[in-house]
């Protein structure tokens, strides 16, 4: 079987990234959204809330799972079977870093392999970051994100102005 694992933050998943889960199904017999956290960045949803949101946006998919990690991408893969990591290349400004570390995860693991997939053109200014920032003004992201994330958005910062 050959399976695929889409690492991200995914805080929050937008129509992007189901577009790149998308080709992955194509390519793959399953595909696992593998959600982890970044040291580096302060997450506006915490992991249980993100997974929830991507399971409720990759319902049509049949063989795609969502699991949340906390260990070493390499020995994550390793230990789900995986064949390849998948990673989404929106413009040639990710190309640097995604390179540097499909190189270095083949240094950890010769086993494994990096696909690089390309979302659609419409999505390649598209990144989780715009869209808290757009939604933290009060900005329509509705065409950006899945409904369940919407929803979660608004809530987040309604609440957020509530209580400030």
């Amino acid at each position: 079987m050959r399976i695929g694992l889409y690492p991200g933050t995914f805080d929050p998943i937008t129509n992007g990234h189901l577009d790149i889960i998308e080709r992955a199904t194509l390519l793959f017999d399953k595909v696992i959204v593998a959600v982890t956290t970044n040291p580096s960045k302060a997450p506006l949803f915490d992991i249980r809330n993100r997974e929830e949101m991507i399971r409720g946006s990759i319902q049509k998919f049949t063989n795609v799972e969502v699991e949340g990690f906390d260990e070493l991408l390499v020995e994550y893969a390793i230990r789900k079977k995986a064949t390849a990591i998948i990673r989404g290349l929106r413009a040639i400004s990710d190309f640097e870093f995604e390179f540097q570390m499909a190189l270095f995860n083949r240094k950890l693991s010769e086993k494994l392999v990096t696909v690089f997939l390309m979302p659609n053109e419409k999505y390649t200014y598209l990144n989780s970051t715009i869209v808290r920032e757009v939604a933290s003004f009060k900005g329509d992201v509705s065409r950006f994100v899945p409904e369940i994330v919407n929803i979660r958005l608004m809530e987040k910062f309604k609440k957020a102005k509530e209580e400030s």
